[in-house]
């Protein structure tokens, strides 16, 4: 028996026994998706409020973006970087001008994307700005989250992502998010580059004070150091603009993009910088094999297509403000706090009611998906197709969940 002819607890136990336990997902077993809903393998559906942690930006299954891929799926899928494919350079210049940058490096993973920022910005930082071999550095914030690479966990300060995984690679300062004191005064002559999330979404979706981003760009600027932006989750349409640092009129000297750029299809990354930047890099020092492949390529060009039109940035922008208004007026009905922008929210639930993860739980009893991050914090974050009406239904069903444990 295959796990598509299984009912929820067979398949479950089935993926227990053959799986790494790397993950602790909510007992739930899709088999079937379609804009702002989900089916599991017993008929149930439920309303996907996690849109894999932005992936699915476009909801599942877009018409365009299937129909891009099929029409790919057809013609080529793999050349690898040894040559150059028909879809390459519509993705490359598409997405280069929908960040105003010059050039576009494409990856497949987040973690990879933001890997290869790392290296451009050390290579920048002594081919342009001079800084001695070996001593560039680069600030990040606490409570990040860039990934899972060995490299990225250590500068992690959350003990699961980081401990057991050592030795660590050095090179990285670690500031209070939020505070521009502090990260002005670890900017020094060796630093190359700031490294921030303009959101930290697995932080429980933090958002930075006003000004903050604006004088970050200052002291970069003023110090001859790189802003790089990773809108890995935060990005494409998920704030209510295309980049979450247009709240602050920003502009970095590099995005680090993925999740929804795939589609919600294929992992799909890039990092998007002028050519002063990216230009450092020469043939045979970072690649890879599916990196920027024709059928990553084809969905690409369609996500950029769907973002240049601009209705799904205002749709999450007003679709927003209905969000967080319900939320917010649950407020000392169980929730002691809201935060986010656009169709992202963190919701800080009273302890004293339940976990993060409890109520994750008993939001999937009542036909909703969500995750928990640290403790009682869980986030919403539904696709941008999804209707008011759903919206709604949603947050009846999390005021239903917190009254019931009150």
């Amino acid at each position: 028996m295959t796990t598509v002819d299984m009912v929820t607890p067979e398949a479950l136990a089935e993926a227990e026994r053959w799986t790494a336990h790397n993950y602790h997902p909510l007992p739930v077993v899709v088999a079937d998706a379609e804009g702002a809903w989900v089916t599991d393998v017993d008929g149930r559906r439920y309303l996907d409020f996690l849109a894999g942690y932005s992936a699915l930006n476009f909801g599942h299954r877009h018409p365009s973006l299937i129909a891009a891929a099929h029409a790919q799926l057809d013609r080529l899928t793999l050349t690898s970087r040894a040559f150059v494919h028909d879809q390459f350079a519509d993705f490359c210049r598409g997405l280069a001008q929908l960040c105003g940058k010059d050039l576009v490096l494409p990856m497949n993973t987040g973690a990879e994307a933001v890997e290869t920022a790392i290296k451009v910005a050390r290579k920048w930082g002594y081919r342009v700005k001079g800084v001695p071999d070996g001593r560039a550095n680069i600030v990040v914030a606490e409570n990040n989250f860039h990934g899972r690479t060995t490299t990225i966990v250590s500068f992690s300060t959350d003990p699961d992502a980081r401990d057991d995984f050592g030795p660590y690679t050095p090179g990285f300062t670690i500031v209070p998010y939020g505070d521009l004191e502090a990260l002005t005064a670890a900017v020094d002559e060796h630093t190359v580059a700031v490294l921030l999330e303009p959101i930290q979404g697995e932080a429980g979706v933090l958002v930075p004070p006003t000004g903050y981003f604006a004088g970050v760009r200052e002291v970069c600027t003023d110090r001859k150091v790189l802003l790089i932006a990773d809108e890995i989750q935060s990005g494409l349409g998920r704030t209510g603009r295309t980049f979450a640092i247009e709240h602050e009129d920003v502009v970095p000297d590099m995005y680090v993009l993925g999740k929804a750029l795939g589609g919600g299809i294929v992992p799909v990354s890039a990092v998007a910088a002028n050519r002063d930047v990216l230009g450092v890099l020469k043939p045979g020092e970072h690649g890879s094999t599916f990196g920027g492949n024709p059928l990553a390529c084809a969905i690409g060009v369609e996500v950029v297509r769907l973002l240049e039109r601009g209705d799904f940035q205002r749709r999450s922008a007003e679709l927003g403000e209905r969000l967080h208004d319900g939320l917010r007026a649950l407020i000392g009905r169980g929730v002691l706090a809201v935060r986010g922008r656009g169709l992202w929210a963190g919701v800080d639930i009273d302890p004293a009611l339940m976990t993060g993860r409890q109520a994750c739980e008993r939001l999937a009893e009542q036909g909703v998906l969500a995750k928990d991050t640290h403790g009682s914090t869980i986030r919403l974050a539904p696709p941008l197709v999804v209707t008011p009406a759903e919206l709604d239904q949603a947050v009846a069903v999390l005021a239903k969940v917190l009254d019931e444990a009150r």
